[in-house]
């Protein structure tokens, strides 16, 4: 397969692609030097796929037998084995997926060898294993799981298979399946399985996408915007300096996100540029240290023939320098930084259901209309409302990452009575959950370095908390100072208690005043309300094993979690005002501020050390709200020097000057 683009590529492995080719045989070097397991191992065997691609690769560019024989070393090992994985779902799950895509490509490359018609007949009979399996199983697992990579992953590597061994049922049963899922995947490129998952799954829809196109000259790279948008979203998850990344959902940790192969194919159909910078900043930076660092196999080295054959040296890179703010509504999550530098400071802050709304809706249809269960969203944590902040090279407000038993109380996020949201303490927290158990996000904003915006997860208590709002306010300003403003009532009394969880203990500066230390970052806390509340120091511990394969991937972290807790109230209000500064020379925090009865907060944040005084009106309910010369009919107001942000508003006034009139509410940065 793909014989004729191979070939073809040949005089530029010393020329445009010399990188590319260094990659791929120092990769087969690597595999020179391994022993794969004469019997299959408990662990996951997906390492073998790409090991024989990258091998049967280099042998068709260069014709040297001693890549032949290697190939045929390891291609002979996995074919021997009875079954493709053994502790979970053998032959019909991703160690199948990925072998049947490697081994399948290999038996293309490798043309009319010595085990041709041995490693045929293992295709034909993992093959029809996998397929029989899907069919057997539509409408339940991963079959008709869309949003899923295990759907991604089986369904590439069975029609790998069925174009290798010219099997039509298996393909065009992959081609249904991948119309299906490029036409039901989030619109604006967002992942509700994290940034990790997003790595290890979605570059088998490009693999995908590559295979169709090439076997059949039909394109799906249109179809559906989510792979013409998806590394715009990946961009904005990268943490500042881009070699880490923000880890919402289940990731194993945040070194784990990037994909030279996947970027650099992203950057060829949709001719971004930004795309094949981050590819080459990665090969040459970070490449190493996300290969040892990853807790995620096989990893980011077996994709070197993937970045050979991905690679085009005619769209030119450019280092992301645009938007700093960015709004992604299927998942309801707002990223924003003060820029790209390293030092940057950079919030994410989110709230959607289970798989994002287009899924969770879509879902509800599935089941409706065929009774299929087809959105398995355990990847998803109960993180609506919830925020993460880096700042100055490191991670200060945090969050989980992987964790089996799934809990609101792992997030920065608010508790009732001690309890998070209903049907959590599992690992799908969201499945047979009511429909409308749907978290929103609402007036936001996410541009020229502002950002604002207002999450309701009052909905996904246990009923019987009779929790009436649960809303938190987050507004960022372009010098990276925070502010949260979380608004609570229940039908009773209640006690409220907010979490803030870091990576290190936290430093304790009177009742009201914390810091949160990491290495070259620093974030002083201030409280402005409520003014009686109970502040604790706790840890909260956070297990996961990724695989039930490989029980030495076992994980286990421990969270430092700041605690401040109400009395028992029916309403009440936290407003806090964070400050990123760098850790050697952090300085005092200056933020002042108050909460009002009417549901409002103003903060300000005198000018100091360089930066411009900046004040904070929020106002989620609405109505007039005023402080630091500004009165406002709005949602919010964000004045940094002599910039301003609006939200939702009809009327502004600034030092007795109307700056916005309208209508009806608007929201923006005014020219």
């Amino acid at each position: 397969m793909f014989a004729e683009r191979v070939d073809k590529l040949r005089p530029t492995l010393t020329t445009t692609h010399a990188p590319q080719w260094r990659r791929l045989h120092e990769q087969c070097d690597w595999y020179r030097l391994q022993h794969p397991p004469a019997e299959h191992p408990t662990a996951s065997i997906t390492y073998f796929g790409p090991a024989a691609a990258n091998l049967a690769l280099a042998y068709r560019l260069t014709g040297r037998e001693g890549y032949l024989r290697e190939a045929w070393r390891w291609i002979s090992t996995c074919i021997a084995y009875p079954h493709w994985g053994k502790a979970k779902l053998p032959d019909h799950d991703l160690d199948a997926g990925w072998l049947l895509h490697g081994l399948s490509l290999a038996y293309g490359w490798l043309g009319d060898f010595p085990g041709r018609g041995e490693l045929r007949a293992k295709l034909e009979l993992q093959g029809q294993r996998l397929y029989d399996y899907a069919v057997e199983t539509e409408g339940t697992w991963w079959s008709s799981s869309y949003w899923q990579n295990h759907n991604w992953i089986c369904y590439a590597g069975l029609a790998t298979a069925g174009y290798a061994l010219e099997r039509p049922e298996w393909t065009e049963r992959a081609r249904k399946n991948f119309e299906t899922v490029f036409e039901l995947l989030a619109p604006d490129g967002s992942d509700a399985e994290g940034v990790v998952y997003w790595r290890y799954g979605v570059p088998w829809l490009a693999i995908y996408a590559d295979l169709l196109e090439r076997s059949e000259g039909v394109s799906l790279w249109d179809h559906g915007t989510f792979l013409r948008n998806t590394f715009n979203w990946r961009l904005h998850q990268c943490a500042p300096g881009l070699e880490e990344n923000v880890d919402h959902g289940d990731c194993h940790d945040r070194r784990s996100g990037h994909s030279v192969a996947l970027y650099h194919k992203l950057a060829s159909v949709y001719r971004i540029g930004e795309a094949q910078w981050l590819a080459e900043r990665v090969r040459d930076r970070f490449l190493w240290r996300e290969a040892y660092a990853s807790g995620v196999k096989p990893g980011i080295m077996p994709e070197a023939f993937l970045e050979l054959l991905w690679y085009d040296p005619s769209v030119t890179p450019v280092e992301p320098a645009g938007d700093t703010a960015a709004y992604f509504p299927d998942l309801g999550q707002v990223t924003v930084r003060t820029g790209w530098d390293d030092d940057a400071t950079f919030v994410s802050f989110k709230a959607a259901p289970g798989g994002g709304h287009h899924a969770w809706e879509t879902a509800q249809r599935f089941r409706a209309e065929r009774g299929w269960e087809t959105l398995n969203a355990g990847h998803h944590h109960p993180d609506a409302g919830s925020f993460t902040l880096a700042s100055h090279g490191a991670f200060l407000a945090v969050d989980d990452g992987y964790c089996n038993a799934k809990r609101a109380a792992h997030h920065n996020l608010v508790l009732v009575d001690g309890q998070g949201w209903a049907g959590e303490g599992r690992y799908h927290v969201y499945k047979d959950l009511p429909d409308d158990r749907v978290p929103q996000m609402r007036d936001v904003l996410a541009a020229d370095g502002f950002a604002h915006a207002t999450s309701s997860t009052a909905v996904m208590f246990d009923p019987a908390l009779a929790v009436r709002r649960c809303d938190r306010t987050l507004a960022m300003t372009p010098s990276g100072r925070v502010v949260a403003l979380d608004l609570l009532a229940a039908d009773v009394p209640r006690e409220w208690t907010l979490l803030l969880h870091s990576d290190w203990p936290a430093e304790r500066h009177g009742d009201d005043i914390t810091a949160l230390v990491s290495g070259p970052g620093h974030l002083w806390v201030r409280r402005l309300a409520p003014a009686e509340a109970v502040v604790t120091e706790t840890t909260t511990d956070v297990e996961a094993n990724p695989t039930a394969s490989t029980p030495s991937l076992s994980m286990a972290k421990t969270q430092h979690t700041l605690r401040t807790t109400s009395p028992r109230v029916t309403r009440t209000a936290f407003l806090l005002a964070l400050e990123p500064a760098p850790a050697l020379a952090p300085g005092k925090p200056v933020a002042m501020g108050r909460a009002t009865a009417a549901n409002q907060a103003v903060v300000v944040f005198p000018a100091t050390g360089g930066l411009p005084e900046e004040t904070v009106l929020l106002a989620p309910d609405g109505g007039r709200v005023s402080g630091g010369g500004v009165e406002a009919d709005a949602a919010a107001v964000i004045v940094s020097g002599d910039r301003v942000a609006l939200v939702a508003a009809t009327r502004v006034v600034r030092d007795g000057k109307v700056i916005h009139e309208s209508a009806e509410p608007w929201t923006g940065v005014p020219a």
